[in-house]
């Protein structure tokens, strides 16, 4: 059977990763069992070194959303409906395109990089940090390609265009997160909950990852998305 003909779903991948992960690939086979085509774009976009939010905002508005965007509202009843599921790096993406889009009509958002530079940076160490400044790249660890590669400082830079105390688009959102997730800690998402009465948080017993609780995510995403 084919679910929600008039909605299109979109699945974000995280940083340093691919559509190809575990995540992506469970996804994809869950939806696809509903007849449904998730689409699963790769955010590394050829070119890993210069990813920024911006651009990641920028290829997801050009390939799935041209001309939906907030300023567009009398072609709102026109638009088809967009979920996006995003991962991380992925979530926080997806958070942004539901504040800039009125077509993303819900977002799920798995352990979200909300506070993400804050959490991350500090790992660096300030020497590290200033060298990258300095020099321009980083070398990343890139899971996807299982070896580092270089990262522009612009990431950090462009960052700056992206307080989150302005995503107040009140969108449906999903949020899961482990409770022992060393990487954007679980108090990331329960500060952006607390105050957006429209967001749901679910609290899972495992790390950044998830892999652990894939099946307790797919059965809470068809009951917020109201699958039929």
């Amino acid at each position: 059977m084919n679910l929600q003909n008039d909605s299109s779903y979109i699945y974000l991948h995280g940083f340093a990763s691919t559509p190809d992960s575990i995540k992506a690939k469970y996804f994809r086979d869950r939806f696809y069992s509903l007849g449904i085509d998730l689409k699963t774009p790769d955010l590394n976009h050829n070119d890993f070194s210069r990813l920024t939010l911006t651009r990641q905002l920028d290829q997801i508005e050009t390939e799935f959303l041209q001309t939906q965007s907030t300023e567009s509202v009398e072609n709102v009843k026109k638009l088809e409906e967009v979920t996006i599921i995003g991962s991380s790096f992925g979530g926080l993406t997806a958070a942004w395109l539901a504040q800039r889009q009125l077509s993303v009509k819900q977002i799920v958002l798995l352990a979200p990089a909300f506070q993400f530079l804050s959490h991350w940076l500090p790992q660096l160490g300030q020497q590290q940090l200033e060298k990258w400044q300095s020099e321009k790249y980083l070398p990343v660890y890139h899971y996807g390609e299982q070896r580092y590669l270089p990262l522009n400082y612009q990431f950090v830079a462009d960052m700056g265009q992206y307080p989150e105390e302005k995503l107040m688009r009140p969108v449906p959102t999903l949020i899961l997160h482990g409770k022992h997730d060393t990487i954007v800690p679980i108090q990331a998402s329960r500060s952006f909950s607390e105050h957006r009465p429209w967001v749901k948080l679910i609290e899972l017993e495992d790390d950044h990852s998830l892999g652990n609780v894939l099946d307790e995510i797919w059965e809470a995403i068809p009951k917020f998305c109201q699958f039929k």
